[in-house]
């Protein structure tokens, strides 16, 4: 066949790139914050459906489904619906109430409970990104609470200042304490979740001696309770004696902006960060791992104690027990994982959880759905978090850094032989 009988070859054109929405899109479809978003959703949908199994109205339409399946629906639908909605109205804003400011209280109540929260988060991420997984945030909360709560309730001091040195005390309570584990670690390679869970039991039952025969005794009461904090070391209320909400939550904004310039715009941050990545390529270059390790546990332990304070001085200004950390300090590591470690993203997280604790009550009073039920969802969370495959199978995302894609021209083509 001469050259002159040869086929022509069709010219090969690029495929054109992605547009710049879709980029966009497919960013936000394969980062991490959209795994925290979907893993709340699913386990609100997984808690309606216990809270529809769990409803009687619905059991009993259950029992001519076949019959009648609309009953059994609209029950289920009524159980869910009024369970949300009581939900909503516990904790953001509580339409039947008269006036605004009487509706907005619910949400003041969900920034009161977010407050330890988020203090706590904070201090939990930070580990977090150092490479730690503190886990001793009761016993951070507790000696931060001894040492605060004493100099709230022991020393005269003129008001502002008399707050200024509890909140002070506290903090450096919760960081000596979250210091020790950093340094047993450095010195001796002891591991942190071991000491920190041991250290747990160690402040517990130190401050439950302490309140029984110690320095917190209530003088002439058999209460293992301490006494009353003084008035001039009280937070004062934010929007006056009808809310709760207290000093306390301007402080978990400060430490959150604090949080972030750290690990963000700070030297030491990039040394923290850089060690949490590879701890043997950040000795390699000239960082002293044991030291950022000390350093972390100090600023982990400080934020955790701010919030052991925060329960002294703001919420139980009466006396507190053994009992002050409340589970905040293990709900610290469900916010942290929530906010992917980060310190706005554990803000966030904060505030969602607060709402959770704040509308789980509302939610039993009104539609009788057993608190048990919220804290079901709370574990779905982490449970979801920590399988993202899982969610992005369900909702069919893209796996982060997964090649787009492009259609493949075909430039095969058939020669007729002559």
């Amino acid at each position: 066949m001469s050259a002159a009988q040869q086929p022509t070859p069709t010219p090969v054109t690029e495929p054109d790139e992605p547009s710049r929405w879709h980029g966009i899109f497919r960013e936000i479809t394969t980062g991490n914050a959209i795994i925290s978003v979907l893993a709340v959703v699913l386990a609100l949908i997984v808690g309606a459906v216990m809270i529809a199994f769990t409803n009687p109205n619905v059991q009993e339409s259950a029992g001519y489904f076949f019959s009648r399946p609309g009953d059994m629906l609209s029950a289920a639908w009524e159980a869910v619906s009024g369970a949300y909605s009581a939900l909503f109205q516990g904790s953001v804003y509580n339409f039947r109430r008269p006036g605004f400011a009487a509706g907005i209280k619910p949400f003041t109540e969900t920034l009161t409970y977010a407050t330890p929260l988020i203090a706590a988060g904070l201090g939990v991420a930070l580990g977090f990104r150092v490479g730690l997984f503190n886990i001793g945030g009761r016993g951070q909360m507790l000696i931060a609470a001894t040492l605060g709560g004493w100099v709230a309730f022991a020393l005269e001091l003129p008001a502002g200042i008399h707050m200024i040195a509890a909140l002070v005390a506290g903090v450096l309570g919760g960081a000596l304490w979250g210091g020790l584990v950093g340094l047993l670690k450095a010195r001796t390679g002891a591991h942190e979740v071991i000491t920190t869970i041991m250290l747990n039991y160690v402040a517990f039952y130190l401050v439950s001696f302490l309140l029984r025969d110690g320095f917190l005794k209530t003088p002439g009461s058999n209460n293992p309770k301490s006494p009353a904090s003084k008035e001039t070391a009280v937070f004062f209320d934010l929007l006056g004696p009808n809310y709760n909400l207290h000093f306390g939550f301007i402080l978990v904004i400060a430490a959150t902006v604090f949080t972030w310039w750290l690990l963000s715009r700070s030297n030491l941050g990039f040394k923290f960060r850089a060690v949490g990545e590879n701890p043997n390529a950040a000795k390699v270059a000239g960082i002293s791992v044991q030291r950022m390790y000390v350093y972390a546990m100090l600023f982990s332990g400080g934020l955790v104690g701010l919030a052991g304070i925060n329960q002294v001085l703001g919420t139980t200004t009466s006396g507190f027990g053994a009992g002050i950390d409340s589970g905040i300090g293990f709900d610290a590591i469900t916010v942290a994982l929530l906010g992917r470690s980060k310190p706005w993203g554990v803000f966030a997280a904060g505030i969602l959880f607060g709402a959770f604790k704040a509308g789980s009550f509302s939610m039993q009073a009104a539609e009788g759905v057993p608190i048990d039920i919220v804290l079901v969802v709370q574990s779905l969370i982490v449970l979801f978090i920590a399988a993202p495959p899982l969610v992005r199978a369900i909702f069919r995302l893209p796996a982060p850094g997964a090649p787009h894609r492009r259609p493949v021209p075909n430039v095969t083509q058939e020669v007729a032989a002559k």
